[in-house]
């Protein structure tokens, strides 16, 4: 006998506001998250669907929000440079997708709760 499938719960968006306009949400952790694993702002941005200047001014806005470089240009080399992560933007990414986990999981039962009564309601209206 095959178990009913179960959703999977809704998921969380965490942005965090800082003074002004300044904030640092799930895009700008996940170019940080692509520079790092494609050794470079260019290819982050492909990877993204974004130009390279969207993405070094995104970049370009994260390290004026946090006051330091999380990113650092490399030269040189047979392929002509590339980025990677500073230990502060090592650090960034890390705190972020900690503070993501544990709200995601403050909020779990009443995300389930939630689509409990999404789920009552999308029956009782049909």
């Amino acid at each position: 006998m095959k178990k009913p499938s179960r959703k999977p719960l809704p998921s969380l968006s965490l942005r965090i506001d800082f003074e002004g306009d300044a904030r640092i949400g799930p895009g700008k952790i996940a170019l940080l998250e692509q520079i790092a694993s494609c050794g470079s702002i260019s290819a982050a941005g492909r990877a993204m669907e974004m130009s390279y200047k969207r993405a070094w001014d995104l970049v370009d806005e994260i390290n004026r929000i946090c006051g330091r470089s999380t990113v650092e240009r490399q030269t040189g080399g047979k392929n002509g440079g590339g980025a990677v992560l500073t230990p502060f933007g090592e650090e960034l990414v890390a705190r972020y997708r900690k503070i993501e986990r544990e709200a995601a999981s403050a909020v779990r039962k009443d995300l389930a709760v939630l689509q409990a009564d999404l789920g009552r309601a999308a029956k009782a209206a049909r």
